[in-house]
């Protein structure tokens, strides 16, 4: 039996560190998959719960040379008291102190060695001044940033060496100590060094640390940024609930709450958990939901969300969902899922990443190789400086944040939006869908349709109503739903049903006081061999006007028509008119009748229509279509959709459906519209966009700026590049990563921004 468990992972820094740990994890007896994702710094495994046990994994990661965090459980329900960040918190803090430390230091350091430079005066008036500063008033300043400041590139960069896996910490070590250490030997022993070569480096060594530091700084705060959302959705959950016991109202914590407790609400207060409301009446806040700002108002029966906020009223409800079970836990863990999994555009990062590294070390060392044979006089200076350019300047990590970034702001935003993606590849499947194929109830018709006429045969209507209906109460299609309800509006008592089965796509057959009933459509009548004589005139009507006729036989004679309208969404027409304007080409797939299907189509302007088709048909139409060449987006939101679901590129589940439907989805549009899946798609897009900016940039710079760090401008311009502005490039390549990704953050839904 298979379980998933996340696991902090400190200490990562690159893409390098990613593929290390991955590849540890994998190599674990009893591990089926692992994925690692730096802008989290999570790593997802998926193990044998009787080869391998949590802890085992944690020592994989330790051995990694990185610092397990605690383990938890997809299903374990998010605590509002507990402080995931806390580690995070901590190194950030630490790497602020020790930025501000170097820095400290490499300022007046650049001032002892820029100002006699830039007052060619100054040097001849106090040259053996300048030079005792800039050698040993260099080495004092400089050895407390290499050796304090420095700390953690050692310690993490030896762990990358002993485990065969350089990375960036080994660059940044590699370079800041050759700096650090030929200037130390340059002040100790000059004589040994050429002519014209015995030059010190401390402001380069103590530069790259306090540039580096400081980077890593600003781009820590801004990945914090990209998780805003997640943490604003752990922030909803509600800390105490106060629950109605022994005649009294008890506050008590929220890991208290069981099901079936009755709690009680108050004007402005945020509702604990899931329920339904047994007394009282109030209008009550779900934007965190559905994404839309108008509040709904909640009368007794009405189902209501933990999370939400109770705008007026006063009211009670029993817990229906506690725990992990909630929505608003459920919802948590699907952005969790979403953040941390990889999309296939990740994958050519990937393969790169596992060999970025050691090709830069080859680069550095054909560089100092090259200027040692033929460069210029003092031709070591020029080997040196231009060797440890290229180490510090190459940046694994905008590589390894190029997409992780994205996909958190997209995935949070798009939660705050009322659209779920369950995983990353649903993100970028949606961006690259060019059909939609969409079920007809409940997606772009309300899903609750109302019984409209009822034409009787055989028998009284009030009696033939209450056997139809009462074998509808065992249905949990929407039209036996309004059939139960039609009977109830009328006062009638439904009768027990002594047996029942239903054939999914067909109709249902039931045995209600000793009478057969068959209720379904025309070729279930067909099929049961009822007689239908007389009835095409009738059903053709029904049909034209977008009424689902249902046919009802009792003891084998056809007893009664029922004629269900099921009202198209008010933003169906507009939400697919956009879906055009952008590329998509919709088309419905229904099991209604064909003029029925075909009614619907044309009140929301669709052109394609497949009609009759039983659930494993939608299915089997995905798969034409994909065999074409198309990627397919498939919307439903019942039973029978799900597994159309399952087949498509994108499962779409309407939140407002069953639960195995929204199982089945890869998104969830929480709204229950259409207008969501304009957003989800104008989202989708907007993130692949950018991914595709970072990567490109991320790519673009190390192709570029590698060679210039190895001295490609000298030749024609004479220009050698500092290992301080290499520093100082790597560190910004990164930010411009991060902050190209927290523009996702602005995106208001294609509606609103039009």
């Amino acid at each position: 039996m298979t379980a998933r468990v996340d696991i902090p992972v400190g200490g990562m820094t690159c893409a390098s560190c990613v593929a290390r740990v991955e590849r540890t994890l994998k190599r674990v007896n009893g591990v089926t998959s692992a994925s690692v994702n730096l802008a989290t710094g999570r790593a997802s495994v998926e193990y044998e719960r009787e080869a391998v046990a949590p802890p085992a994994l944690q020592a994989a990661i330790r051995d990694a040379g990185y610092e397990p965090g605690v383990p938890s459980s997809p299903d374990d329900p998010p605590s509002p008291t507990a402080e995931p960040d806390e580690a995070d918190a901590r190194d950030l803090a630490q790497t602020r102190r020790d930025g501000l430390f170097a820095a400290a230091l490499t300022v007046p350091l650049f001032v002892f060695t820029m100002l006699p430079m830039a007052v060619p005066a100054l040097h001849r008036a106090a040259g053996p001044v300048v030079h005792f500063f800039m050698g040993w008033g260099g080495l004092a300043l400089a050895a407390p940033v290499q050796i304090w400041a420095g700390r953690r590139f050692y310690r993490s960069g030896f762990a990358e060496v002993r485990h065969g896996s350089p990375g960036m910490n080994t660059l940044v070590m590699l370079g800041s100590s050759a700096a650090f250490f030929y200037s130390l030997a340059v002040l100790l022993a000059p004589g040994v060094f050429p002519a014209g070569t015995a030059h010190t480096y401390f402001e380069a060594s103590s530069g790259i640390i306090t540039f580096i530091l400081g980077g890593r700084y600003l781009e820590a705060i801004a990945r914090g940024r990209t998780s805003a959302a997640l943490k604003k959705l752990v922030g909803l959950q509600a800390r105490t609930a106060r629950v109605r016991r022994g005649g009294g109202d008890v506050e008590v914590p929220i890991a208290d709450v069981a099901l079936g407790d009755v709690i009680v609400v108050r004007p402005g207060e945020r509702l604990p958990v899931d329920g339904v409301v047994t007394d009282g009446s109030s209008f009550v806040d779900e934007s965190m939901i559905t994404g839309e700002p108008v509040p709904r108002e909640k009368l007794t029966g009405a189902a209501v969300v933990g999370g939400t906020v109770n705008s007026s009223g006063s009211f009670l409800f029993r817990a229906t969902r506690v725990g992990s079970e909630t929505m608003l836990s459920q919802i948590i863990r699907f952005v969790e899922q979403a953040q941390t999994s990889k999309p296939p555009v990740q994958e050519l990062a990937d393969r790169i990443a596992a060999v970025f590294v050691p090709v830069v070390l080859g680069c550095a060392a054909l560089t100092l190789v090259l200027w040692l044979l033929f460069g210029p006089a003092p031709a070591l200076n020029h080997a040196f400086v231009a060797a440890v350019s290229v180490l510090v300047i190459a940046c694994p990590c905008a590589m390894g944040l190029a997409t992780p970034t994205a996909i958190m702001v997209a995935t949070g935003k798009a939660a705050e939006l009322g659209i779920l993606f369950r995983k990353g590849t649903a993100l970028e499947g949606l961006a690259r869908a060019d059909v939609v194929l969409l079920d007809k109830t409940g997606t772009l018709t309300e899903g609750r349709p109302a019984l409209t006429e009822l034409h009787t045969f055989n028998g009284d209507e009030r009696e033939v109503l209450r056997w139809v209906a009462a074998a509808e109460t065992r249905s949990e299609h929407p039209i036996g739903k309004a059939v139960v309800a039609a009977a109830e509006a009328r006062g009638i008592a439904l009768p027990a049903v002594e047996a029942f089965r239903a054939e999914v796509g067909y109709g249902l057959t039931a045995t209600v006081e000793g009478h057969r009933v068959q209720v379904g459509g025309e070729r279930w009548m067909v099929r049961c061999g009822v007689p239908l004589e007389g009835q095409a005139e009738l059903l053709a009507r029904l049909a034209a006007e977008a009424k689902t006729p249902v046919l009802a036989a009792i003891d084998g004679k056809l007893a009664a028509v029922l004629a269900v309208a099921d009202p198209v969404k008010p933003s169906s027409r507009e939400a697919l008119a956009a879906l055009r304007a952008m590329g998509l080409v919709p088309a419905m797939v229904t099991g209604d009748g064909r003029q029925t299907a075909e009614a619907v189509a044309h009140a929301v302007g669709i052109e394609r229509v497949l009609a009759e088709r039983l659930p494993r048909d939608k299915a089997v139409e995905i798969e034409a279509l994909q065999r074409e060449g198309k990627t397919v987006a498939f919307v439903g939101d019942g039973i029978n959709d799900a597994v159309a679901l399952a087949q498509a590129d994108v499962g779409i589940a309407m939140g407002t459906g069953t639960d195995i439907a929204i199982e089945a989805g890869d998104v969830i549009l929480m709204r229950g519209d259409l207008s969501a899946l304009v957003d989800g798609v104008a989202l989708s897009r907007k993130a692949l966009r950018i991914i595709r900016q970072n990567f490109f940039w991320a790519y673009a710079y190390n192709v570029a700026l590698i060679p210039v760090a190895a001295g490609a401008l000298y030749p024609a311009l004479g220009v050698m590049l500092s290992p301080v502005i290499a520093a100082l490039a790597m560190s910004g390549s990164s930010l411009f990563v991060v902050g190209n990704s927290l523009r996702l953050r602005g995106f208001e839904g294609e509606r609103r921004s039009g």
